[in-house]
């Protein structure tokens, strides 16, 4: 099989988008709808039903994921067999600002074990950002949140969000409720508003933020709750539990691989630190 076809769908199973595939594979929609043809007649499998307006895979689409994921990783891993350290640009990994301090440095630690003559790029930006960075081939991996029904990229952790604050129970007491937030782009954000509003909860956004260090610092001076992922819950934050507060999403965090890779960093080692990763640090939340 073709492996920049392979790419294509790969790219369309990660991004849900023939759009955005076409994005990250430099390639026209029509060009990548051609190649999804031609993987059609070679499997002699339809790959995709219509589900309104949108594409999904059908039983013989989701079974070429499994292969189509091995097929790369395995000719990832052979290319990568064959370079060197030396020469290579940067290895450039996207982070949202969350994860900088419960993750990152555990996924560069298993990176460096493997590459240790490689020099790393940090991006920190939000999820959705970054997603459009891997499209334009700014960035070679990214670590991202995701839903659980999604299927995009390597899954390092299940977690789920929860309600914190600095050590200042009294504030449940207060109305409204201070809320201190990421940016409307996060799961949490929306989840957490929509949810005070169901049941009728006063609150007041008193600040939302990209910078996960604002919004502890803030938490730790008493001037709000937040919604985070668990993962995330550092020294001096405390999880509440109050039964009045409503419950929030379960994420996924994955790393996602650009479809033009790094010459030393493709599938094969995503898919290898993916399973690493969680042997090593993956618990439930």
């Amino acid at each position: 099989m073709d492996i920049d076809a392979l790419r294509s769908f790969i790219a369309f199973v990660d991004t849900g988008s023939f759009t955005r595939a076409a994005k990250q594979t430099f390639r026209t929609q029509s060009a990548i709808s051609m190649q999804m043809k031609r993987l059609e007649e070679e499997t002699g499998q339809a790959l995709f039903i219509k589900e309104g307006r949108s594409l999904a895979l059908t039983e013989q689409g989701r079974l070429l994921v499994s292969y189509a994921r091995r097929i790369l990783s395995l000719h990832d891993e052979v290319i990568g067999s064959f370079s060197g350290s030396s020469g290579h640009p940067p290895l450039v990994i996207g982070c949202p600002d969350d994860y900088a301090e419960s993750i990152l440095p555990q996924l560069i630690t298993l990176i460096v074990e493997r590459l240790p003559q490689q020099n790393i790029k940090i991006c920190c930006d939000c999820s959705s950002q970054l997603r459009l960075k891997l499209d334009a081939g700014a960035v070679h991996i990214a670590i991202l949140t995701g839903a659980p029904d999604i299927e995009e990229g390597y899954l390092l952790k299940h977690d789920r969000g929860v309600w914190v604050h600095g050590g200042h129970p009294q504030l449940m007491e207060i109305t409204p409720l201070a809320l201190i937030l990421y940016e409307p782009d996060c799961k949490f954000h929306s989840a957490a508003i929509d949810g005070l509003e169901k049941q009728e909860l006063d609150y007041r956004l008193l600040c939302s933020t990209s910078s996960a260090t604002a919004i502890k610092s803030l938490l730790r001076q008493g001037l709000g709750i937040s919604a985070v992922a668990a993962s995330t819950v550092s020294q001096g934050l405390s999880i509440e539990h109050s039964a009045d507060l409503p419950p929030l999403p379960f994420i996924n965090i994955v790393l996602a691989v650009a479809p033009v890779p790094h010459p030393l960093f493709g599938s094969a080692m995503a898919a290898e630190l993916s399973n690493h990763y969680r042997k090593l640090y993956s618990y439930d939340n």
